[in-house]
């Protein structure tokens, strides 16, 4: 998975392939969630954890939103995904995962990066998780300019996520999923856009 920072926004992208072991357990598994209509997360690691997560974080975003009647800040978000993070790498199974949560608030666009162990880390261009991530950090460092558009976000990870589905036998699937999160907020591209992307 991917999230890239944009002048005006964030572009977030993911391969669809779903593996246990050396089986393919799904060609269409959606890996971007919509969190808020400000933010959204990708997910990479044990699925029934990152699903999990994502029903507890919409909760108690939407609780925080109730509670304070404002926006939950992208930054306060991901200190909220940080800390239930925190408390179960104290289980006997911590959480198998590693999620960029991104968005774009009064702050503008904002991406952090988090881990099993409840760390969590600003990136200020771009990150990706994964076992393709290598194959795609290869991209993203070549090509990614400070100042970029959404326009031209949308256009480089296509292009990231292609060369790692093309050399990692555990991702690909049935095409690709990108979202957008702006000043307009959250929105998940059609499959019919993406292909315009790709052919542009």
């Amino acid at each position: 998975t991917i999230g890239l920072i944009c002048r005006d926004g964030v572009v977030l992208a993911a391969e669809r392939k779903a593996t246990m072991g050396y089986m393919v357990a799904s060609k269409d598994d959606l890996k971007i969630t919509e969190i808020v209509p400000h933010i959204g997360m990708t997910q990479a690691g044990m699925v029934g954890d990152l699903q999990a997560l994502g029903r507890y974080l919409k909760a108690e975003t939407k609780l925080f939103e109730l509670k304070n009647k404002k926006r939950i800040t992208v930054k306060s978000a991901a200190s909220l995904l940080a800390s239930i993070l925190y408390g179960g790498r104290w289980s006997f199974f911590p959480y198998m995962i590693q999620i960029i949560l991104a968005g774009y608030d009064e702050n503008g666009p904002s991406l952090f990066i988090l881990h099993p162990d409840g760390s969590k880390l600003e990136e200020k261009r771009f990150f990706s998780t994964g076992s393709g991530s290598p194959f795609a950090f290869g991209v993203l460092e070549m090509a990614y300019k400070d100042g970029l558009s959404v326009e031209e976000g949308k256009k480089l990870v296509t292009k990231a996520i292609r060369v790692a589905v093309e050399r990692d036998i555990a991702s690909g699937g049935k095409g690709m999923d990108i979202a957008v999160i702006d000043e307009k907020g959250f929105r998940l591209l059609s499959d019919s856009d993406i292909k315009k992307i790709i052919e542009s």
